[in-house]
């Protein structure tokens, strides 16, 4: 569904058989680790993403060359680095230094509480979800069409774009406790300021990697294979696809302060607009205008990027200031007033 031909096909099972086998480790690591930086210890936070990440780029040569073991070893130690972050996780949060602790009674679900945050987890769930169908729309029509060459490329554009997009979500995600907690507190200038911050942090960041990108497309590239002939078909695609990648940051920024205010229907929209409604309906139409179908389907990216943040930004800027004012009257101190 992927894309995986014939040649690629006993690689990527190898590894994925043996990865899924320490999912659990995947998601104790990162889904609890949110609950550390949550509380205000962000250096520790750091370090369970840092402990797995080290410990990875060292185990996986010993596994890959050393012991022999080839992808099922690069499978196995991501595993390791995982579990051993899983464990840093859960020894803070079971420990004396965390303000909140894991603990039996706190663990029984109620119905008032995981209702709004399934609610608000849903945008966020559906961005990295679609990603996955994304990349079957993508290769799939590339495949079609152009040959694993495009297939390839598309594979390199793909972690470029979340290369850049990773490090903005962590913006937001850093920026997400203190829009709420103002916001509940009805402090709705730290909520403007940190929106402000939030949102020239986030566009700075895509505008200079995306210029970056655009200097230096085959020093990226060259990152991921030094195959020539994929070199120059992904250079050429990456200015089709990259065009309109420098806008990105400010459709992050609102889309995930909706979630911080608790506008779980507003971001969901956002979250479907660029990937459900615009972008993978693209990647099928654009290619009957065009003559050159590679080209066309790697259009499809740059134009739904475009419209996606017109739309959002539009949205924010008319819905922001309206939550806030709602915000203010509803809040305890103004009906006591």
């Amino acid at each position: 569904m992927f894309g995986a031909g014939t040649e690629t096909f006993s690689y990527a099972k190898d590894f994925f058989t043996v990865y899924v086998c320490g999912t659990i480790f995947v998601q104790i690591a990162l889904g609890l680790n949110t609950f550390i930086s949550t509380q205000g210890s962000a250096k520790i936070a750091m370090m369970t993403v840092v402990i797995g990440a080290v410990l990875s780029i060292i185990l996986d040569p010993i596994f890959i060359f050393t012991l022999k073991m080839g992808v099922k070893g690069a499978a196995l130690a991501n595993i390791i680095a995982q579990a051993v972050s899983a464990i840093w996780t859960l020894n803070f949060l079971f420990g004396n230094r965390t303000k909140l602790k894991i603990r039996k009674e706190y663990l029984k679900l109620q119905k008032s509480v995981i209702i709004p945050v399934l609610l608000l987890g849903i945008s966020p769930f559906i961005m990295q979800s679609t990603e996955s169908l994304l990349n079957i729309s993508f290769n799939s029509s590339l495949k079609n069409g152009s040959g694993d060459l495009a297939v390839g490329a598309m594979t390199i554009l793909s972690s470029l774009m979340q290369v850049m997009i990773l490090p903005i979500l962590g913006l937001t995600q850093g920026a997400q406790p203190i829009i709420s907690y103002n916001f509940g507190a009805n402090n709705n200038d730290r909520v403007k300021k940190t929106f402000k911050l939030l949102f020239i942090s986030s566009v700075s960041f895509s505008f200079i990697f995306w210029l970056l990108m655009t200097i230096f497309p085959r020093f990226f590239v060259s990152m991921f294979t030094n195959d020539p002939k994929l070199i120059e078909e992904t250079v050429w695609a990456m200015k089709i696809y990259m065009a309109a990648a420098f806008v990105m940051g400010a459709q992050l920024a609102c889309q995930q302060t909706f979630i911080a205010v608790g506008q779980a229907k507003t971001s969901l929209f956002l979250a479907l607009l660029r990937k459900i409604i615009l972008l993978i309906p693209l990647i099928y139409i654009l290619p009957n205008f065009f003559s050159n179908k590679e080209f066309a389907v790697f259009l499809a990216e740059p134009v739904s990027d475009f419209f996606a943040v017109a739309v959002t930004v539009i949205i924010f800027a008319n819905q922001f200031k309206k939550i806030l004012i709602e915000n203010s009257l509803s809040s305890p101190q103004t009906k006591g007033a």
